[in-house]
């Protein structure tokens, strides 16, 4: 097999599952342990990859806008634990809407886990199919256009159907989010319903990991002070949520 060729399925498995082994990729590819590490560090050179130990990930730039499935477990650890924050803010009664993406879809697993009766109205298609394994969940799923890769609905009849509720709280899963450009996406469908929901609802909380803190992605979306409440990971320091803080935005 030609380097080209190596290449292209080396980047393709990258997509898929975010992170690869040395071990693993030589057994797919059927050539030696050698011949892959320097495959991936060409690769690093045009900065397609990023090498760490034992193998390869993608670099920061391109994880952003790698498919569902991959972004799913990059930085799951740190999405968990303000998954877990952003779920204690949920009261019984309470109607909740959630976005697409892959932070709100872990979300959504920690809210299936609570023994207590809620409402959750969403277009994340991908937490659909958690939401409904309890009972004690009123599922509401939001028609719509779909993207598949996204697991999502999106469009004009998505905003109006939701566009029908007023929630006690939004989580939002945003794409990254600054102190000059505030909160900005890449997923340029989603951004119509991060902004009604935004708008409609009581309460509105960003749920990101804080490996999004100081970027910025394609489209801005959000003011800082149009969030009530940034919920994230515990890796973010005092002095960085004193910045934010007098910028409008409170961290937790």
């Amino acid at each position: 097999m030609l380097y080209n060729e190596r290449a292209e399925l080396i980047l393709r498995q990258i997509q898929l599952e975010a992170t690869v082994k040395v071990t693993e990729l030589a057994e797919l590819l059927h050539v030696s342990v050698d011949t892959v590490r320097r495959d991936l560090k060409a690769l690093e050179q045009k900065g397609l990859v990023k090498c760490v130990h034992g193998g390869a990930c993608l670099p920061e730039a391109l994880a952003a806008l790698s498919n569902f499935t991959g972004r799913e477990v990059i930085h799951s650890d740190l999405k968990r634990e303000a998954a877990r924050k952003a779920a204690a803010l949920v009261a019984p009664g309470n109607i909740v809407a959630l976005n697409s993406g892959t932070t709100n879809t872990i979300l959504a697993q920690e809210l299936a886990a609570m023994n207590r009766e809620f409402t959750v109205v969403t277009n994340n298609y991908a937490a659909v199919n958690i939401l409904m394994q309890n009972e004690g969940i009123r599922l509401i799923a939001v028609g719509g256009m779909v993207d598949a890769l996204e697991r999502s609905s999106y469009g004009t009849v998505c905003e109006r159907e939701m566009g029908a509720f007023y929630p006690d709280i939004a989580f939002l899963a945003i794409n990254a989010v600054s102190e000059t450009e505030g909160f900005t996406d890449f997923r340029l469908n989603e951004i119509g319903i991060i902004q009604l929901l935004a708008c409609q609802s009581r309460k509105t909380v960003a749920v990101m990991d804080s490996s999004k803190l100081g970027r910025c992605s394609k489209k801005q979306v959000l003011a800082l002070d149009e969030v009530d409440l940034l919920v994230m990971d515990g890796n973010v320091t005092e002095e960085t949520k004193e910045a934010y803080r007098r910028r409008g935005i409170v961290i937790e």
